[in-house]
């Protein structure tokens, strides 16, 4: 649900293994995934892959396993598209950068009908049907809640197995979201705010410091709600991030740059009222997201 880079990408890699995938996208890249299938271009090997593509979520019938994918500010609208395809053994696993869906999903559905997940990928819709994959890395974790039906995620981890993709399902999944939400509110900050991808914001003394106290400030935030997150999760992504592609960019970077909407107020903007709530102060995230803020919805001069 929300086959843009993200779900493009995995998505293929199932379907060429023999999984049966649909696809829920919309526009343009709806109608080349329909005319010429999903393309990939990726350091992993490059794939054409033809694909079932849909607008309609019930087209696709009921689902073992939903992948949700689509941006945040887009979560209560996907929710209520979904439903016809959630049966009484089907699992809805978030892999969106925030931390809030669990929530919308398990009011929707009941806790044994989702799951958590964190993917870790750098990619792109460069034209319509075509995910670019930009990153060293491309790799999904995730697990069930207390009380998540078990059953699909082992399903779920066979195929990705089955399709060579890097994954690993967990038992502390909550942690792991909000590791990754530690990473990724600092990572959508500071290179929207530097309009630079990770190389040159790690190359500069001064924005590779401003990127590691982004994420300190969710890091002490995030100890209040999870404190089973590792306390060395800092250093362990700077050193990800140098290791990684030197021309990586955060997803909302791509929206900026294209004048899209962006998930400013779910990221930078959480972390300020969690900050705000708890009485931790997070500067670097506050001034982010006063400097974001007037492009929420898109370029304010458009």
């Amino acid at each position: 649900m929300g086959a843009g880079a993200v779900g493009g990408y995995f998505g293929a890699r199932l379907k060429a293994a023999g999984a049966d995938v649909t696809l829920v996208a919309r526009g343009a890249h709806l109608e080349a995934i329909r005319s010429g299938g999903i393309r990939i271009e990726s350091p992993f090997g490059d794939l054409t892959q033809p694909i079932a593509a849909t607008d309609t979520p019930a087209d696709a019938g009921t689902a073992d396993i939903v992948l949700f994918l689509v941006k945040l500010y887009d979560t209560a609208e996907a929710v209520a598209a979904i439903r016809p395809v959630v049966g009484e053994n089907t699992v809805v696993i978030p892999f969106q950068n925030g931390i809030s869906a669990r929530e919308a999903l398990t009011d929707a559905f009941g806790p044994a009908r989702v799951g958590g997940g964190v993917a870790y990928i750098g990619a792109e819709v460069v034209a319509p049907g075509l995910v670019r994959h930009n990153s060293a890395f491309a790799r999904l974790v995730f697990g069930g809640f207390e009380g998540t039906a078990q059953a699909p995620l082992a399903a779920l981890a066979a195929a990705l197995e089955g399709a060579g993709v890097t994954h690993a399902l967990v038992d502390d999944i909550n942690r792991q979201i909000w590791e990754k939400f530690i990473f990724l509110s600092a990572f959508s900050a500071v290179t929207c705010l530097t309009r630079l991808p990770v190389g040159p914001i790690l190359a500069d003394p001064n924005a590779r410091a401003l990127f590691r106290a982004a994420m300190e400030e969710t890091l002490a935030v995030a100890r209040l709600h999870e404190p089973s997150v590792d306390d060395g999760i800092v250093d362990a992504r700077m050193a990800m991030m140098a290791d990684g592609s030197a021309g990586m960019k955060s997803s909302m970077l791509f929206d900026l740059e294209r004048g899209r909407r962006l998930e400013i107020a779910e990221l930078s903007g959480k972390v300020v009222a969690l900050g705000a709530a708890a009485g931790i102060p997070v500067p670097v995230h506050s001034a982010a997201y006063g400097a974001l803020s007037p492009w929420r919805d898109g370029n304010p001069e458009a």
